[in-house]
């Protein structure tokens, strides 16, 4: 078809209304729009055209679709360049490099006989293959638009530009945009600039800070790439820092590629330390200016790439420090994804510094992203969410509908756990992992990124798609060329790791793994395949979505809840934001695709949350640790106080008082309108009542703990459960529980999904009851469904509901034999027959006795007993118990307290806000500093103060302490190497076998000193859990790095320990860490023997693959 019949086409479907097209999978909708529907879903500047003009507007859409087509058509958009561009780029050198090495086997020997591409034939052999296609062919729009090399449309987006001033500043007369119209920038792009990129290179062209904040792949390091450029130019020292050394050797070798004078720092690597553009991680650009390096005196410029990672829990307070602490006449550029609290970012580093703050926002998405729902056991796929941000209710409405329930999904594995239809289908079927990657790669939405919650299960679904073969020979031939000539720099011993052989067959097969347990050189190699098209299907943990541009088609997220460290639940918006963000190519895709499994019920507004919600705030997580004092009391313009005056925490804290004033006066007045008769009276009354159902949870505790209550639990034993709504619950005020009856039928175990679920003991879990009783079922709209357990003798239906143990009230030791088969209702209800008939013979039901049967010789629950016993006894003297309406009364007693409580919570919260963030802490950790021996009574650091200073990567009271009392210098030095081993790992492992003699004692020193610690911390009013505190030591990998340090090889140490590669390599180069900053605190005090100690550990255990070097270096 010729150019105009083309453009007529597109004309008339424009009039027509829509361009869509079916793609035949039921119920798929809409899977494939076509290039003129993109909207602009960016916040827009003042100006825009007004709503009433309907017919005006839409002839403009009109015309500016043909003039989109004219674009793609007649040449390659401009943002397809600028993606193309950035991303083969810095990826060239290093695979000419790769590639000109020619194939090696893992025997060394050379391959002769294979012709080797250069870059350009290496792209040229990216081929689609469908599984039942064998021709390959692409669609004819899909052909075409691969040919264009673009289906973006390089439109005009908008973004927001704002800027903050520090209090009192009056901005400068800025010369006219005129002026500089025709002058040459410090650099320029092969590519149209964005107006987000383009007013954020205005603001450095000032001489200006900006924060830029902007989706994945939306093409911030633009401005970094400027800044860096215009520093260069004026002669001026700039720092970019990262917060992980993966991504800061990324950049190091994109930035190298493009500028000279490019240096590298990350703890690990120093690569041209004096150059003028240095790239670091923020740890690193934090301790050079804690010791006062010369380089921070020479900066003009600091890029603070991935900002939003202040708000980490563990790290966040790092970036605080370093924004604080930075030469005051220095600029700034942060760079970070999308948060909504931007400005008040601005308005912070503006006070602080007192230099305006430019913010560029802009939530514009390159390529627009439709949300799909795949439920466990269906066969399609349900779009939830349009390109346009539009929630589809009915859709998802059938999406929930179509879901298998968890009972007739689940299959039993060999080794007898349960596995969801994840992974295992019905016998003879496809698991829905693989249904949904054949779907994918037909219909040619690759590369896929699969995100997985667990780095075990992201190996085992990539094992599930073995049989698949998604890539050509000649891809094949190129991915074993570069896989071997990677690995070529590793040893034969550790080629044959079997990490290193089993990766290589899936790789040929275009089906990739990465997650942090795989070994360094192997993630770099399976980056390196997925940027350049050679992985149609990766695996990925949630750490892929963090780092370079290396975005796919299709996202699909294996699970949509999370185990965090406490508990287990949905992602949060900002999580699926961030994962999200990698579907959709620039310039590549006209739009991504963003497909959740679902295998659980899912309640719309949790998913309008997830799927629409805003992204995470960025909140100080700011928190004082004893090597930032000691850094403060040591540096000459330190000051601990005046560091957490000018914290984003205080900021925050600050100006939430207005709001948090304006929160109490409306509590106030909507506590003190509540007039309640004899209401102290009632008063007594209601704490009675608190005290005994206190009283109450505490005996029901003990008794359905799973240590007492697990051999009980058989199937057909009738229980007592409160009657209370699955779904709801409300506060009761009479001390006699609404109850009923039912039987179990069965019991399971919580999973948390957790790394270390396996781990965790019978007694330590907990558990779900499977119980037959009578239920009503309600609806609430459409979407919600309520399940209320009511008295048997009452209307309903008999249903099984799973309910917690805590809900269960008695035990009976009457057991009833189930029929096999429930599913029948007739059956069902016989069964709730066969109960009332015991239940009649019996009131009480038979009870079992806690102290007889269950043998719960327990003191406190003796105790317990006792006072629910008086308490019982007073309810019945109680002259208001008789009162009317007292439940009533009751409960807007209750509300009145629940008024009451929060005022007072919100009044502690201004009382320490008014007052300096963290004093009663940091009055507490001095306190710990002067009784240790670390500082004088006038803050004047001492010999043990200078040592703790120096070391930031493990705990630096415990290892000082264990310095100072002679333990390193009186054992070996792989001994050292072991113990210093449990400063490192915070892994918990399944079953870690006790280190051998001479290292457990040493263990226990390491032991008996963090207790000693930890107990003198408590003593000085520092909020502390002893316990747990001396168990974030861990002895797990104490053998494996000893047998390391003795020379062992990797191999070999892989079989005494249990944990993955990538992980035990993450440990050791950390340990090496640890000994350069110990070496460092040595050389301060002038222990030149522990020195050289510390020094010949380095030397031991830095070597082979451990420290393979990086192959973006």
């Amino acid at each position: 078809m010729n150019y105009l019949k083309m453009k007529l086409l597109l004309l008339i479907l424009i009039i027509g209304g829509s361009i869509s097209c079916s793609l035949g999978v039921e119920p798929l909708e809409s899977l494939a729009s076509q290039r003129g529907g993109k909207e602009k879903t960016a916040c827009q500047l003042a100006g825009k055209a007004d709503p009433s003009e309907d017919v005006k507007r839409n002839h403009m859409n009109m015309m500016e679709k043909l003039r989109e087509y004219d674009e793609n058509y007649l040449q390659p958009a401009a943002d397809s360049k600028q993606n193309i561009d950035g991303n083969f780029r810095h990826n060239e050198i290093r695979m000419r490099r790769l590639l000109q090495k020619g194939p090696v086997t893992p025997s060394g020997g050379s391959v002769s006989s294979i012709s080797i591409p250069g870059i350009e034939g290496l792209m040229a052999s990216v081929k689609r293959k469908s599984v039942e296609d064998p021709s390959g062919e692409p669609l004819p729009m899909q052909k075409q638009r691969r040919e264009n090399g673009s289906v973006t449309a390089n439109e005009s987006v908008a973004c927001v530009h704002d800027v903050s001033y520090p209090e009192g500043y009056i901005p400068p007369p800025r010369p006219g945009f005129s002026v500089h119209k025709d002058s040459k920038p410090v650099k320029e792009f092969p590519f149209t600039l964005d107006p987000f990129q383009s007013e954020a290179i205005k603001c450095l062209d000032n001489g200006e800070s900006v924060m830029v904040s902007a989706h994945t792949s939306a093409g911030k390091t633009v401005v970094a790439l400027y800044a860096i450029a215009m520093s260069l130019r004026n002669q001026q020292r700039v720092i970019y820092t990262s917060p992980i050394k993966a991504l800061s050797n990324q950049k190091y070798r994109e930035f190298k590629e493009e500028f000279s004078d490019v240096g590298l720092m990350t703890g690990d690597v120093t690569i041209e330390p004096n150059s003028s553009c240095l790239v670091m991680t923020t740890e690193i650009w934090r301790s050079m200016q804690y010791k006062g390096s010369e380089i921070t005196r020479e900066v003009a410029w600091v890029i603070f790439d991935e900002v939003h990672y202040m708000r980490d829990r563990e790290r966040g307070v790092v970036w605080e420090e370093s924004i604080v602490m930075a030469p005051k006449n220095s600029r700034f550029v942060f760079l970070s994804a999308t948060v909504p609290n931007a400005k008040e970012f601005a308005d912070w580093v503006a006070k602080v510094h007192q230099q305006p703050c430019h913010i560029v926002y802009t939530d514009y998405r390159p390529t627009p992203l439709q949300h799909y729902i795949f439920p466990a056991g269906a066969n399609g796929l349900y779009l939830v969410v349009d390109e346009k941000g539009k929630f589809r209710e009915d859709s998802f409405q059938k999406a929930l509908n179509a879901l298998v329930p968890k009972s007739e999904g689940e299959k039993k594995r060999e080794n007898g756990k349960w596995q969801k239809g994840l992974v295992v289908g019905k016998i003879g079927e496809e698991s829905d992992i693989f249904k949904m990657v054949k779907m994918i790669i037909q219909r040619q939405y690759d590369p896929v990124i699969l995100f997985s919650f667990s780095k075990r299960e992201c190996e085992f679904l990539a094992m599930q798609m073995a049989k698949m073969d998604l890539n050509e020979d000649d891809e094949k031939v190129n991915i074993e060329t570069i896989f071997w000539s990677a690995m070529d720099m590793l040893s034969d011993d550790d080629k044959k790791l079997p990490q290193v052989s089993n990766m290589l067959p899936l790789l040929k097969r275009g089906i990739g793994v990465h997650h942090s347990g795989l070994l360094p050189i192997l993630k770099e190699v399976i980056e390196i395949l997925f940027q350049e098209g050679l992985i149609k299907c990766l695996f990925a943990t949630e750490t892929f979505s963090i780092g370079l541009n290396m975005p796919a088609k299709t996202v699909v997220f294996t699970n949509v809840r999370k185990f965090d460290g406490d508990k287990f639940r949905w992602i949060s918006s900002g999580e699926y934001i961030q994962m999200s963000g990698r579907a959709g190519r620039r310039g590549i895709d006209d739009r991504g695709i963003c497909i959740l499994m679902v295998d659980e019920k899912l309640e719309p507004p949790t998913a309008k949350m997830m799927l629409k919600g805003s992204a995470d705030s960025l909140n100080s997580a700011f928190h004082l640790s004893y090597n930032m004092l000691l850094n403060q009391m040591r540096c000459e313009d330190g000051d601990p106080e005046n560091l957490l005056r000018n914290s984003f925490y205080q900021f925050q804290a600050d100006r939430a008082i207005p709001d948090l004033e304006k929160q109490v006066k409306v509590l106030e007045e909507e506590r003190d309108s509540m007039i309640i008769e004899e209401e102290d009276n009632l008063k007594n009354y209601y704490d009675l009542i608190q005290q005994y159902k206190s009283l109450k949870k505490d005996v029901c505790d003990i008794v359905f703990s799973p240590k007492y209550c697990l051999p009980f639990l058989q199937a057909g034993r009738i229980v007592c459960l409160q009657c209370t709504g699955i779904n709801e619950s409300s506060p009761s005020f009479s001390i006699e529980d609404k109850v009923t009856w039912g039987v179990i039928i069965n019991f399971d175990r919580v999973k948390s999904f957790s790394e270390d679920d396996a781990s965790r003991k019978p007694e330590d879990s907990n558990y779900t009851v499977d119980v037959l009783t009578r239920c009503v079922v309600s609806r609430d709209g459409i979407a919600k469904k309520n399940i209320k357990i009511v008295p048997l003798k009452e209307s309903g239906e008999p249903l099984v509901v799973s309910v917690s143990i805590s809900e269960i009230t008695s035990l009976s030791s009457a057991r009833l034999y189930l029929s096999k088969d429930l599913l029948p209702l007739e059956v069902r209800e016989n069964t709730l027959k066969k109960v009332l008939e015991i239940l009649s013979r019996n009131p009480t039901g038979l009870p079992l006795d806690p102290e007889g049967d269950m043998k719960i010789q327990s003191n406190s629950y003796k105790k317990a007993v006792r006072r629910i016993e008086a308490l019982e006894h007073l309810f019945e003297k109680h002259e208001i118990a008789k009162s009317p309406l007292i439940e009533q009364k009751l409960k807007v007693l209750h509300k009145k307290q629940e008024l009451t409580s929060k005022i007072k919570s919100i009044k502690k919260t201004m009382r320490s806000s008014t007052s300096l963030a963290f004093k009663d802490e940091l009055k507490a950790r001095k306190r710990v500093l002067r009784r240790l021996g670390y500082v004088t009574s006038d803050d004047v650091v001492e010999l043990k103060g200078k040592v703790a200073c120096e070391i930031s990567s493990a705990d630096e009271l415990t290892l000082t302490e264990l310095m100072f009392n002679g333990v390193l210098k009186d054992i070996k030095v792989e001994e050292m190497i072991s113990l210093l081993s449990c400063f490192v790992w915070q892994e918990k492992l399944q079953d870690a076998a006790k280190p051998r003699e001479e290292l457990d004692l040493l263990f226990s020193q390491l032991q008996d000193t963090a207790r000693r610690v930890a107990k003198l911390q408590l003593e000085c009013k520092v909020q502390i859990d002893v316990e747990n505190f001396v168990s974030s030591f861990r002895p797990d990998i104490m053998e494996a790095v000893y047998a390391w340090a003795k020379g062992s090889k990797f191999y070999e140490i892989m079989e005494i320990t249990q944990v993955f590669e990538g992980s035990l390599i993450r440990a050791i180069r950390r340990l090496e860490e640890v000994l350069q900053q110990l070496i460092q605190a040595a050389k301060s005090i002038g222990e030149t023997e522990l020195e050289a100690k510390f020094e010949e550990a380095v030397s031991k255990i830095k070597r082979d693959i451990v420290f393979a070097a990086s192959l973006y270096l």
